[in-house]
């Protein structure tokens, strides 16, 4: 008895000094903010409140409530509460888990919860290990991880979970959770005021993270203690979010960002560019990656519409070569804004779609004898014509086989200087498709 006694009022204690996230977090599902997918009617969480409660992989950005979401479920249930990292648990730690789980259904007749937080730290041997608890039932085990599972999991894992994709919150989410907070401020900072605008402030700061959200208002608390004032404002919100770090990692947030950095590009939208470009910088991104992007984005998206876009993006790779960060944010995000401007064309990537499709069909068909190379068969019976030797500098000979004869791989497109690069091109095609169905011998 003692020891309960100790062990709750260390407990107690331990709450006490918990940070204000912690503190004020939801105690049941209509409390969870931002994931009414889940939560709602009909939502998959509603159904696992309710029903029997089985194993699940929970993913979604930080500070959206997995964490809370499980203890709750857990509760719910009156199930045993484990929770565990992945950062610094080992297989023997799951096996400890494991046996607990097994006495406590002797004795208390009641299941266990193992949350395993970071589960994707895990190799394939630790999440082996797993697959035996979860089938036979011994514990239901809930991981939260913030990367893609089915990237980061074993497929055998993952076919005995159910997956719970959370969403990030977007501002009006966040402000929610914070007025909710505030609503509370007599708990943790009872004599204060705020001025309005200040919850917007923070949740455009605290990218769909809830934790984050409310840490900075307690660090504003904890600001305007030290200032002797008792009133939180938005200037010392852009104080405090001035050096904050910007969330980024190298799963899907990274992709994320590429994509709507060059989507924003391929959709002529300058301003959407810089900022997308700006966030990668931001948050670590390793700048030649960017620049790798855009070399590709070059000819992928503006091609033969504008030449010279390659040419910039090549020496914006160069300067990034040259002198680094952060001088190197000038040329990249000249090339950023070259690109987005520029005309768009991708009739590069149509024409290498249709060659593949085309050098698949006919993979093995023979070179026509006037294109080989004679210096070895100068026995060849056809003779190559030179067309710098014609008028125009043009003869309407074949160069593909002749089963192919005919066969349209590019296609112009209709912005910047390529209409003006393929001018010729149709009276080209006219010309040797005559040539072909003429009878009459080439001369």
């Amino acid at each position: 008895m003692p020891d309960d006694l100790f062990s709750q009022s260390g407990n107690a204690a331990r709450e006490a000094a918990a940070p204000l996230a912690w503190r004020l977090r939801p105690v049941q599902l209509a409390d969870v903010i931002g994931q009414e997918h889940l939560t709602g009617p009909g939502g998959v969480l509603q159904g696992l409140s309710r029903a029997r409660l089985r194993s699940a992989i929970f993913y979604g950005p930080p500070g959206t409530g997995k964490t809370t979401t499980a203890r709750i479920l857990a509760n719910a249930q009156k199930m045993a509460w484990v929770a565990l990292s992945a950062v610094d648990t080992s297989i023997a730690d799951i096996r400890q888990a494991a046996e607990r789980a097994r006495e406590r259904w002797g004795l208390e007749q009641r299941g266990t919860v193992l949350f395993l937080d970071e589960i994707h730290r895990f190799n394939k041997a630790q999440q082996d290990v797993l697959l035996p608890q979860v089938e036979q039932g011994t514990f239901v085990l809930l991981g939260a991880t913030t990367e893609n599972p089915w990237v980061a999991l074993n497929p055998a894992l993952l076919s005995r979970c159910l997956l719970v994709e959370f969403r990030p919150l977007g501002p009006a989410d966040l402000v929610r959770v914070l007025e909710r907070a505030w609503s509370r401020h007599q708990e943790w900072w009872p004599t204060g005021s705020v001025e309005p605008g200040v919850f917007f402030e923070i949740a455009w700061r605290a990218s769909g993270d809830a934790r984050l959200a409310i840490g900075l208002l307690e660090r504003l608390a904890v600001l305007a203690d030290a200032r002797q004032q008792d009133r939180l404002t938005r200037e010392m919100v852009n104080e405090l979010s001035r050096d904050s770090a910007h969330y980024h990692d190298r799963g899907d947030r990274h992709y994320d960002l590429a994509s709507a950095l060059i989507k924003s590009i391929r959709g002529c939208d300058p301003d959407a560019a810089l900022y997308w470009f700006g966030r990668l910088l931001a948050g670590g991104e390793d700048p030649r990656f960017i620049a790798r992007r855009l070399l590709v984005h070059a000819a992928e998206d503006v091609g033969l519409a504008d030449p010279r876009a390659l040419l910039v993006a090549q020496a914006a790779w160069t300067a990034l070569q040259a002198v680094g960060l952060p001088e190197a944010r000038i040329p990249l995000a000249e090339a950023v804004l070259y690109l987005a401007l520029a005309p768009k064309s991708h009739s590069v990537v149509a024409a290498l779609a249709a060659m593949d499709e085309t050098v698949a069909r006919w993979p093995g068909a023979p070179v026509p004898d006037d294109l080989r190379d004679r210096h070895y068969r100068p026995d060849l019976p056809a003779a190559y014509r030179y067309p710098h030797a014609a008028a125009g500098h043009f003869l309407p000979d074949p160069h593909l086989p002749p089963e192919l004869a005919g066969r349209i791989l590019y296609q112009s497109g209709e912005l910047g200087e390529e209409p003006q690069l393929a001018r010729e091109l149709p009276r080209w095609r006219a010309e040797r498709a005559a040539a072909a169905a003429s009878p009459e011998p080439r001369g």
